[in-house]
């Protein structure tokens, strides 16, 4: 029998489903997080974490708020890291913006929400 069948003829799939998971958190590229929380109603409130220490968080979310015309906020994190909330659906901006300003690679940005 080929490779993809088991000794009872069962077939194995060979797709590895926490191939992209890295070896548990000790890439040397950390991921940026953008997720967006439902508020109430049609509000709701986008998030970004697991940005780089050594930015300026401040300055970032300042630029967010210039560019995309909303509000936002630096908040703490239970883990002692900081977190940006931005007022409405900003991930996509957000995404573009990080990449397109170099601050991180597309492929380390992950877009979470509906």
């Amino acid at each position: 029998m080929s490779e993809k069948f088991g000794q009872d003829g069962m077939q194995f799939n060979t797709f590895d489903a926490f191939e992209d998971a890295g070896d548990g958190g000790n890439s040397s590229e950390e991921k940026v997080h953008v997720r967006v929380q439902q508020r109430n109603g049609r509000k709701c409130i986008t998030t970004v974490a697991g940005l780089a220490g050594d930015l300026d968080i401040k300055r970032i979310c300042k630029a967010f708020k210039k560019n995309f015309s909303c509000n936002g906020a630096v908040q703490q994190d239970e883990d002692e890291s900081e977190v940006v909330q931005l007022q409405g659906d900003q991930r996509t901006n957000v995404k573009s913006f990080l990449v397109d300003q170099e601050i991180c690679t597309s492929d380390s940005i992950v877009l979470h929400g509906f």
